[in-house]
């Protein structure tokens, strides 16, 4: 699995922090995402899919 981000998508909503920590964060002036960990170890990857599922900017794209 690799991840990317798309900051420019980002609304800041935050949910992919709350659900993966590790694979994600926020930068502190605007709540934009960023991406900790682009290529997450295998138990993260749910969590990892449901951030992108959830993202209500659809600024993560997983690929498989």
């Amino acid at each position: 699995m690799k991840i990317t981000v798309d900051q420019g998508k980002c609304c800041g909503a935050g949910t992919c922090v709350l659900l993966a920590p590790d694979v994600f964060d926020q930068r502190d002036d605007d709540g934009i995402v960023v991406l900790l960990d682009e290529a997450p170890p295998q138990d993260l990857h749910d969590l990892v899919r449901e951030a992108a599922s959830v993202c209500p900017a659809a600024a993560i794209a997983v690929h498989e």
